[in-house]
């Protein structure tokens, strides 16, 4: 299963969830407190996604492994194109 695939079940699980509270059903009453707390949840939830989101991305952002010989690599093919166009007759 991919992970995509994971996050579209949970979403469901939690919106079934949430809709079967929410539009209280025959039989189940929720007190006034916790209906308020479970009406805006979804939007708590969200929130709460984009800052995971946000904190994943800054943190490998800042663990971000440098390569050193691919960066060494890529100069000499910078500068083996510059001496291709100059021999070219291409001016800078």
């Amino acid at each position: 299963m991919t992970k995509l695939a994971q996050w579209l079940w949970g979403l469901a699980l939690l919106g079934s969830a949430w809709a079967a509270l929410a539009l209280s059903p025959p039989g189940l009453r929720l007190p006034a407190p916790y209906r308020q707390a479970l009406l805006p949840l979804p939007v708590y939830l969200l929130v709460a996604f984009g800052c995971y989101a946000l904190a994943t991305v800054g943190y490998r952002v800042a663990t971000f492994n440098d390569c050193e010989e691919a960066a060494a690599e890529l100069r000499e093919h910078i500068n083996a194109a510059w001496e291709d166009l100059r021999r070219r007759g291409l001016r800078f």
